[in-house]
């Protein structure tokens, strides 16, 4: 048997799995017919040979293309990637394209993932959501011949839609620098399940842009980084203020509304008022953000979903998506609301903080 990829034919898979040729078709095919353990046996033998099955006869063998797009995200519980699912959604149900969606958490749930796709070539496209895309992966993405489409970020050269993460982070900072806040916190996240990729690092660039445009020099003790999650937040949040010994900020900057929720709770444990005693503004414009009067930087996730879509449709139909963009970068608006206000007049005594036991 060769060992050239693009050579392998349906029959050499067989015979080194010791099937028929129909048993191999249907177990690639996930038909009727065929055990468990002679599928496994079958699918492995096809990523072990890095066979892929031929796009062009699972077109001859349908009819037409398959009409559905993988859609692969670190997270489902998470209202971004919720919101991103539901754009992407709409669009490609309204162009009768089914979607499959996959959950790839960590490291290990990414590597079965793209080592047993291209085996088992279902799909006509896949969407990656704010996660990065390893060379490996690349590879074994472009092995199956279909189009690629990444959402919330990129991170090779696909077509993408995305926030300009810098001018997010710098439009919420400039904000509390025109209200005239020098003493300002940050708190910025990433996802322990994504090592390695600083996807928010554009938000605390901006940070130290608007601080340095307004004349002022970064001070880390007012700086986190933590672990995604809004109880991180809270906890980080004590922190500064426990290291600031009676120069705490007037203002904070959170990655995203739901860290500065996290951030909200301890200034209101420690008796503080906002925007009174201190301002607060975050990213995404979560619904919450409305219910607790966050300032925030707003971006329309939802929108983003159905440019994805689009983009997908568009690679689908190159003639019919011919002169579209392939990168589109989603707008994004500061919307003021109660959080937010001038540097406080410090007269109060300093906040204690008042902990859960």
């Amino acid at each position: 048997m060769t060992d050239q990829r693009g050579s392998l034919s349906l029959s050499d898979i067989a015979r080194e799995a010791g099937v028929s040729l129909t048993t191999a078709s249907r177990a690639l095919n996930n038909s009727y017919g065929v055990s468990a353990a002679t599928r496994d046996k079958v699918l492995a033998t096809a990523r072990r040979l890095d066979y892929v099955v031929s796009p062009d006869a699972v077109r001859l063998a349908s009819g037409s293309r398959t009409q559905r797009v993988a859609l692969v995200v670190p997270h489902v519980e998470r209202w971004f990637f919720g919101e991103m699912v539901n754009g992407i959604e709409t669009v490609l149900a309204a162009a009768n394209v089914d979607l499959l969606l996959y959950q790839v958490g960590g490291p290990e749930d990414r590597q079965d993932f793209f080592s047993r796709l291209p085996a088992r070539r279902k799909v006509d496209a896949v969407v990656v959501v704010a996660f990065p895309v390893d060379r490996v992966e690349q590879e074994r993405l472009e092995l199956m011949g279909v189009g690629i489409v990444a959402a919330g970020g990129q991170s090779a050269a696909y077509p993408y839609v995305c926030i300009d993460d810098y001018q997010a982070g710098r439009t919420a900072v400039d904000h509390l620098v025109e209200l005239g806040h020098r003493r300002i916190a940050m708190i910025a996240a990433h996802d322990p399940d994504q090592p390695g990729w600083p996807m928010r690092s554009g938000r605390s660039e901006g940070y130290v842009d608007a601080l340095a445009a307004a004349g002022v020099a970064v001070d880390n003790s007012l700086i986190r980084d933590v672990d995604w999650g809004g109880l991180n937040a809270a906890a980080a949040m004590d922190d500064i203020f426990d290291a600031a010994q009676g120069d705490p900020p007037t203002a904070v900057f959170a990655h995203s509304d739901e860290l500065a929720l996290g951030v909200m709770r301890t200034l209101r444990r420690r008796g503080m008022r906002f925007p009174e005693d201190i301002s607060i503004v975050g990213i995404d414009d979560h619904p919450v953000a409305a219910l607790t009067d966050l300032t925030t930087v707003r971006q329309s996730v939802r929108e983003q979903g159905e440019i994805a879509a689009r983009l997908i449709l568009d690679v689908l139909n190159p003639v019919a998506g011919e002169g579209a963009p392939r990168a589109v970068t989603a707008p994004i608006t500061l919307t003021v609301r109660a959080s937010t206000g001038p540097v406080p007049n410090r007269t109060r005594p300093p906040a204690q903080a008042t902990r859960d036991h």
